[in-house]
């Protein structure tokens, strides 16, 4: 062996994901879910209902505020280094004690049961297999306790929407404590829906027909307002709504949602009831700093913020005691025209300094991606729509399919690029764009 000789290393991800793939092409045999984000999508919308589709893929308003999400990747170019004599990638690293194979984690989508029933326990087993944590949705279609069992030894976090009743908030934190979520995202951004045209036009609201409230019906608190509810409501003559097959079929969603049969569902109060209730109470629209200074004597779990854009925000968030920041502007989903995700990144980053713990969300489509938002400053990144859209093509496994590309793109990336492991993707591989 001579001196430049070396022995040939392990296959990293990438080689190990493109060699799969080539093999099974040999037999005339292509992934079952596409590699590319525009064909994944194209594939994702033929797979999902119009309402599906509204929901997941819409954006606030115009969409300007998606479009600007993707036009800010557009802005940087990656200057990949030649003869570095890189042959290994280590992509793991930690997020506030959580170990994480690669810089990814599965953002929480509520309301995946549009998509497909039993759409979180099949997301948490698609993420297990990839060995990618989730962070499991407030507005999931099941409960926390039944995603967690599916998770295995894959870390899992949760995700709290603040309601407006503080005993709720505390059932939720308490059961995510008890079920082994590894941190606490509270969602900052959604105090109230945005003006979304898309489900607005079709007037498709599915939290309305009992999807995506199953954190709360199977939540004991939640059972007790739900309850109070009803026997206040006892002896009032209620309005009754007129029937027509879109009202029998919304009856016949909720009743298929609420924990027990089907038949028995349809002849009690408590469907609606939990519909009603939810839309009450599911977030609070005076969420402010002051509830968050509750927090850290709430729970023992590490607290993260999600929905933070501003610099000031984010010192105000560290200053406080959080433990970690998401950059994210919802996906484009909340305000009209807001600022992308990428480009708060780089504010805040450049505000906190470089030791707080900062993950980025909104926009990710590609393993590229991905090294570009850690070299902008994001310590990991949370991957939304398109799990989702594998979920659409081939449930679980289009998950850990999808999953597994961005990692493998990633690793790939940062071969041909040479750097060694997530600490050395940093801000000099970057150019702005022309």
């Amino acid at each position: 062996m001579t001196s430049t000789e070396a022995p040939r290393p392990a296959p990293g991800p990438g080689r190990i994901r493109q060699n799969a793939i080539y093999r099974a092409g040999v037999l005339g045999r292509v992934p079952s879910v596409p590699t590319d984000a525009a064909e994944l999508e194209r594939r994702a919308r033929k797979a999902m209902s119009r309402k599906a589709w509204a929901y997941v893929a819409g954006g606030a308003g115009s969409g300007a505020t998606m479009r600007h999400n993707r036009a800010a990747f557009e802005r940087w170019r990656v200057v990949p280094r030649m003869l570095h004599g890189v042959t290994t990638r280590d992509l793991s690293t930690a997020v506030l004690g959580t170990p994480l194979r690669a810089p990814l984690l599965l953002a929480p989508v509520g309301a995946g049961a549009l998509v497909t029933r039993g759409s979180d326990v099949r997301i948490a087993q698609g993420a297990a297999a990839a060995g990618v944590p989730y962070i499991f949705s407030s507005q999931g279609s099941s409960p926390m306790e039944r995603t967690a069992a599916a998770m295995g030894d894959t870390p899992f976090w949760y995700q709290l929407y603040w309601s407006t009743d503080e005993p709720l908030v505390d059932s939720m934190i308490r059961r995510a404590e008890d079920c082994g979520a590894r941190a606490l995202v509270v969602t900052l951004d959604t105090t109230l829906l945005g003006w979304r045209p898309q489900d607005l036009n079709l007037g498709s609201l599915p939290f309305a027909r009992g999807l995506g409230i199953a954190q709360y019906t199977s939540d004991p608190r939640f059972g007790e307002i739900m309850r109070d509810r009803i026997a206040a409501a006892a002896g009032r003559r209620a309005e009754r709504p007129r029937v027509t097959l879109a009202a029998l079929r919304a009856l016949l969603s909720m009743a298929r949602e609420y924990p027990g049969g089907t038949g028995a569902n349809l002849r009690s109060a408590e469907p609606r009831a939990a519909v009603e209730t939810f839309l009450d109470i599911y977030s609070n629209p005076g969420l402010s700093w002051a509830h968050l200074e509750t927090l850290r004597r709430r729970t023992t779990l590490p607290i993260l913020l999600k929905g933070i854009l501003h610099p000031d925000d984010a010192r105000t968030a560290l200053e406080a005691g959080v433990d970690g920041i998401i950059v994210s502007n919802h996906g484009g989903r909340q305000v009209d025209h807001a600022v992308a995700a990428l480009d708060a990144l780089v504010a805040v980053r450049a505000a906190v300094g470089p030791d707080p713990t900062v993950l980025f969300d909104s926009g990710i489509r590609s393993g590229a991606d991905v090294f570009v938002a850690l070299a902008l400053g994001a310590d990991a990144c949370l991957l939304g729509r398109p799990h989702i859209y594998g979920l659409a093509i081939a449930g679980a496994d289009g998950v850990r399919q999808v999953a597994e590309n961005i990692v493998a793109e990633l690793d790939l990336t940062m071969a041909l690029v040479g750097v060694p492991d997530v600490a050395a993707v940093t801000r000099e591989l970057l150019v702005p764009a022309p």
